[in-house]
């Protein structure tokens, strides 16, 4: 009996993968069944025939940033105070303001000599944003711990981002 006929037996089939892991190979599922002028090319065409037979894969959801949604709720580590009142959550409104608002926003800038070339990149429209989305007063938003003003701002930015993607 040859070697080949070893293969064709039934009762040696397992001992197959055994022969392959000893010579490098994985086991019998690893086997090169392709001839040696075997190329990549036909490698991806074949791999692209099987992808055509498959169901296509359901998009992933696209998680917003925070704001980008157009609300944001912003929950304090602490409560926090300012002229007199405690604010444990804040929540800010981005999809209902107008471009009356905007146009209030830049105006009041110009006003202070502060100027925003563009609005994604300026904490102070972004603070002045937030501000009138959550109905307090930005000298509030600008008492707050860094870290805090920085999730507001980073919510306002975030939903001109997105609103500048449509």
């Amino acid at each position: 009996m040859n070697e080949n006929d070893n293969y064709n037996n039934e009762n040696d089939i397992a001992t197959q993968g055994e022969d392959n892991a000893v010579n490098g190979a994985n086991g019998a599922d690893d086997i090169n069944t392709q001839p040696d002028d075997y190329n990549a090319d036909n490698k991806a065409e074949a791999a692209t025939d099987e992808a055509d037979d498959l169901p296509a894969p359901k998009p992933a959801k696209k998680k917003l940033a925070d704001g980008a949604s157009g609300t944001y709720v912003h929950t304090f580590k602490k409560p926090f105070e300012y002229e007199g009142k405690k604010y444990k959550t804040l929540t800010f409104y981005f999809e209902r303001l107008t471009g009356r608002d905007v146009l209030a926003i830049e105006h009041e800038m110009q006003e202070n000599g502060e100027f925003a070339l563009d609005p994604i990149l300026s904490r102070t429209f972004q603070c002045k944003m937030a501000a009138k989305a959550g109905r307090i007063g930005s000298d509030a938003l600008e008492a707050m711990s860094l870290r805090d003003f920085n999730k507001i701002a980073g919510a306002a930015k975030s939903f001109l981002m997105a609103d500048s993607d449509n």
